[in-house]
């Protein structure tokens, strides 16, 4: 090879390599400095508790913030404190937008309060208020009290037997869960069902739930008052 060939092949090489600086330079131009590619709309969904403005403000994105510079998981973490929400995900939309997709809490239990009921999910966090229980929805008690006894909710966050109350009732059968009125739990083992017309189900711990609501199936048929399915082949009923 000539020498007058290397030269051309040394000054491509050097053409190419100024030409990659340059293409990487102006992108990072293009999504750091210019007014392209910034935030001009954040985009919520899946609320139905808590307001879109609510959530932008949580989200604390500044208008015109470069897309690029938008930090997904620490905009998740500050929208995930409204205590409605179970999670959140967020996404850039190119050129100028941002999506936060939420995931609320869903209402497991009634608890009763001085001024009505805190509705809260499976893990004791209250997702709203009610002045009256909503239909469908079991009354949550930790102990054998009187239904009309306040509880502390704050205290109820992260409870195992909240969190054993829900699973039950969300394992039962259809037919069953809709004639719970009040669910007690003093812990995640002991979990008992109060029924429509007085009847009464100790169901024990959540484990082996399709055995359970087998035997009680059949049991009901004797019409007894109380049922103990709380250890399935040994099942009994009283009253």
């Amino acid at each position: 090879m000539t020498g007058t060939m290397r030269r051309r092949l040394s000054n491509r090489y050097v053409f190419f390599a100024l030409a990659a600086v340059a293409i990487v330079a102006g992108v990072a131009w293009a999504l750091l400095e210019s007014r392209f590619f910034v935030v001009r709309s954040v985009h919520v969904t899946g609320t139905h508790l808590v307001t879109g403005a609510e959530v932008r403000s949580a989200a604390a994105i500044p208008p015109g913030l470069p897309l690029i510079r938008v930090n997904s998981a620490t905009v998740a973490h500050r929208v995930e404190r409204i205590r409605q929400f179970q999670s959140a995900r967020v996404s850039r939309n190119w050129p100028d937008g941002i999506t936060i997709a939420v995931t609320e809490r869903t209402p497991a239990l009634a608890v009763r309060t001085g001024s009505g009921y805190q509705l809260v999910d499976r893990y004791g966090v209250a997702v709203e208020s009610a002045a009256q229980r909503p239909p469908g929805l079991p009354l949550f008690q930790p102990a054998a009290l009187p239904g009309s006894v306040p509880v502390s909710v704050p205290a109820l966050r992260g409870s195992p037997a909240v969190y054993a109350a829900a699973v039950v009732l969300h394992e039962l059968p259809r037919y069953l869960a809709r004639s719970v009125v009040t669910v007690q739990a003093p812990s995640a083992s002991v979990v008992t069902l109060k029924l429509a017309r007085g009847i009464t189900v100790v169901w024990g711990a959540p484990d082996r739930p399709a055995e359970k609501a087998r035997e009680l199936a059949l049991l009901m048929r004797t019409h007894a008052r109380t049922y103990n399915v709380s250890a399935p082949g040994t099942a009994v009923t009283g009253g």
